[in-house]
């Protein structure tokens, strides 16, 4: 019998130029403050709109403060996306601690996923500055790759626990869930500024993990 490996999230390698690594317990509150305030920023106006004066004006700082920390705007904007793509592997582990169950760890995912769309500047800027790639001058990841291959290890686990309605394919499951979650975080984006984004996902998530749910034995 072959052993499926264990579901994981592959987290892209990042290049970004940044500045001296601070030392300083004050030095590092500040770089994460920069970073987050670059993250509401790009959520709030988008790559393009958002100059690192911007930043700066946000921060009450000068943009020499700013650009000690990341020497580009293109610095930043990986910076907070490399943010976003460090959330998920650790949302995976810290599920998987707390059910045995593969299906319902990948439900859970999603749920802790919706709040942290509604919640955290990071992931809200990182969602945006992956929809303008184009725009941005560095190579920033392809989005959700790592999303379906991480739901693909749960759901190839819940077919092995018999967690799966017979004839459901993991990797389509995959990446039809993934597509139905960042489709909805996004519509909740454009419509609401992501402040129904929990309540719409429980929506489609009744729907979509029913339709590949086991049915319980009578």
């Amino acid at each position: 019998m072959t052993t499926s490996p264990p579901p994981s999230f592959p987290v892209p390698k990042f290049t970004a130029a940044q500045g001296p690594d601070p030392r300083q317990e004050r030095a590092i509150r500040t770089k994460a403050l920069v970073l987050t305030a670059a993250a509401e920023l790009f959520s709030e106006k988008g790559f393009k709109q958002t100059s690192v004066k911007d930043v700066a004006d946000r921060m009450g700082m000068t943009k020499g403060a700013v650009y000690f920390h990341y020497p580009t705007k293109e610095a930043l904007a990986l910076a907070v996306v490399e943010e976003l793509y460090e959330r998920w592997p650790a949302l995976l582990a810290e599920v998987q601690e707390q059910t045995s169950s593969p299906l319902r760890a990948a439900e859970e995912i999603f749920n802790r996923a919706a709040v942290l769309f509604r919640d955290d500047p990071l992931v809200q800027g990182g969602a945006r500055l992956q929809i303008e790639r184009p725009l941005i001058d560095a190579e920033l990841p392809v989005p959700y790759v790592g999303w379906t291959v991480m739901i693909t290890g749960l759901l190839v686990a819940a077919r092995d626990a018999g967690e799966l309605r017979e004839g459901v394919d993991p990797e389509a499951a995959a990446r039809t869930l993934t597509a139905a979650f960042f489709g909805t975080q996004h519509i909740s984006d454009v419509q609401q500024r992501w402040a129904d984004v929990v309540e719409r996902w429980e929506e489609v998530r009744d729907l979509t993990f029913y339709a590949i749910r086991a049915t319980p034995s009578a």
